[in-house]
C-alpha cells in the first residue's frame, strides 16, 4: 500500500522526528522561535519505515524521467544513493557551497552537464538552501525539474521561492497532514494548533511575540 502523507506524519511523530512544543518553543539556528522541530535524520533507523519513504521517492522521482539522482547535503544524500539504487541511476551529491580546497567542486560524483537531475531533501523550511543546490546542478548545465522532499513546512515563502525558480516541489507529508494527524493523536490540542498555523502564516511575527529573532 502506497505511504500517504497522514502514514507518514504517524511515522515522524511515533519515532520522535518531529517535536512539537507551542508552548516551549525550539530556537533554530537562525535564531528564530518555532513550535516545531523536525529532524527526519530519526527515520533511517527504522528499517521498515525507511523502505516505504525510498519506494514512495522513487516513485516520484521515476514519473520525472530522471537520468541523474542527486541529494542535497547533508541529509539528503542517504536518501538519494538509496532512490539512485533502486532506479539504478547514476548519483551525485550537492554542497551547500563549493569546497575550499581540492577540485573545488560544489557537485560531487558524476558531472552532470547534459542530465536531467531530480534533488532529493529530507526538510523544506524556507527552501533557499534547496534552491542553492539547484541553482549549482543549473550551473553545471543539468536540468532540474523538480525536487522531492519527505516534508515541507510549507512556509508561504518556500511556495513564492520555488515559483520563482520555475522548479516544482513534491512533498511525501505535509503540515496539513501532521497537524491533523497530531490532533487525532491527542498530541495537540486546539489552541496548539492555532499557534501552528499562526507560526506558519508569519513565521518572524510569531517568533518576536516568543522572544526570538
Amino acid at each position: 500500500m502506497p505511504l500517504s502523507p497522514r502514514d507518514l506524519a504517524g511515522c515522524l511523530l511515533q519515532v520522535g522526528a518531529v517535536r512539537l512544543q507551542p508552548l516551549d518553543p525550539f530556537t533554530w539556528a537562525s535564531g528564530l522561535k518555532s513550535p516545531i522541530y523536525c529532524d527526519n535524520r530519526q527515520l533511517l533507523g527504522f528499517p521498515e519505515v525507511r523502505d516505504q519513504i525510498v519506494e514512495a521517492l522513487a516513485a516520484s522521482a521515476a514519473a520525472l524521467k530522471p537520468t541523474l539522482v542527486t541529494g542535497a547535503a547533508t541529509a539528503g544524500v542517504p536518501w538519494a544513493a538509496m532512490v539512485a539504487d533502486r532506479l539504478k541511476l547514476p548519483m551525485a551529491y550537492v554542497r551547500p557551497t563549493p569546497k575550499n580546497h581540492g577540485m573545488g567542486r560544489q557537485v560531487e560524483g558524476p558531472l552532470a552537464k547534459g542530465h536531467r537531475a531530480v534533488l532529493i531533501e529530507d526538510l523544506i523550511s524556507t527552501g533557499m538552501s534547496s534552491l542553492k543546490c539547484a541553482d549549482a546542478l543549473r550551473a553545471e548545465g543539468a536540468e532540474v525539474p523538480a525536487v522531492l522532499a519527505l516534508f515541507s513546512y510549507g512556509l508561504p515563502q518556500a511556495e513564492a521561492a520555488f515559483g520563482s525558480a520555475g522548479i516544482d516541489l513534491a512533498v511525501l507529508s505535509s503540515f496539513e497532514a501532521l497537524s491533523a494527524e497530531a490532533e487525532a493523536r491527542g498530541i495537540l490540542d486546539g489552541a496548539g494548533s492555532s499557534a501552528l498555523k499562526a507560526w506558519r502564516s508569519d513565521t518572524v511575527a510569531w517568533s518576536q511575540a516568543h522572544g526570538g529573532a
